[in-house]
């Protein structure tokens, strides 16, 4: 993890934090560092307890959760311009991780103090909307992971899922392992119905990655009910 010299106009990235007081400023601008992680390290993971709160300038960091009998499924993804929920639990409770997070690609962030971060907190109000806002809206994605994974049909989910992660081109770069963590299912199961779509026009398997061929179709299965 490299660190380098705090940007005084890094709150700009947080519309949030736009209408800090003055004071406050001076104290994050005084006890926050930027940090540079690599991709693909994990920024922390079960039974450690967070000692700072980040805040993501750039890049992607992944959340997710293992079970004991290894299967992963993930739980949401921080981006830029986002802090990470399950941080701000740990923080706000005192409590150790209880999940993996691994940065996706080169991650940048203002990194505040634990002791900092709990002073803030309790004495500027601004900045407790700005920590709670965010965590509120993340419990909500939560919620709806859960409402996913208990009520959808799995054909579904893994639509969804395949638009989400493609890019312009329609491209998901993914093994049948990584869709299936991403879902929390078994490898298996996302690979028969990856074959089913495939039959049915949608998109087409390629090495290590999905190429969506239908995405009118795909989007209308994945607004199914």
């Amino acid at each position: 993890m490299d660190r380098a010299t705090l940007d005084p106009h890094w709150t700009q990235s947080f519309p949030g934090l736009r209408q800090l007081p003055v004071s406050v400023l001076d104290k994050l601008a005084v006890s926050s560092t930027i940090v540079k992680i690599p991709g693909h390290s994990i920024i922390f993971g079960p039974g450690h307890a967070p000692e700072t709160f980040l805040l993501l300038l750039e890049g992607t960091v992944r959340v997710s959760q293992v079970s004991e009998g290894g299967r992963e499924i993930v739980l949401y993804r921080a981006t830029a311009g986002e802090s990470c929920a399950l941080t701000t639990a740990c923080l706000m409770g005192y409590e150790d991780y209880h999940a993996t997070g691994v940065a996706e690609t080169d991650i940048t962030a203002v990194s505040i103090p634990r002791g900092v971060f709990d002073d803030i907190v309790a004495t500027s109000r601004e900045f407790r909307q700005f920590v709670f806002t965010a965590f509120s809206r993340r419990i909500t994605d939560l919620f709806q992971v859960i409402e996913q994974v208990a009520f959808s049909r799995f054909d579904v989910r893994l639509a969804r899922r395949l638009l989400e992660l493609a890019d312009r081109s329609g491209r998901v770069t993914a093994t049948h392992q990584d869709l299936a963590n991403e879902l929390g299912s078994a490898r298996e199961v996302v690979t028969r119905q990856l074959q089913d779509l495939q039959r049915r026009g949608l998109i087409r398997g390629l090495r290590g990655s999905v190429e969506i061929t239908d995405r009118g179709e795909l989007e209308s299965l994945s607004r199914t009910m």
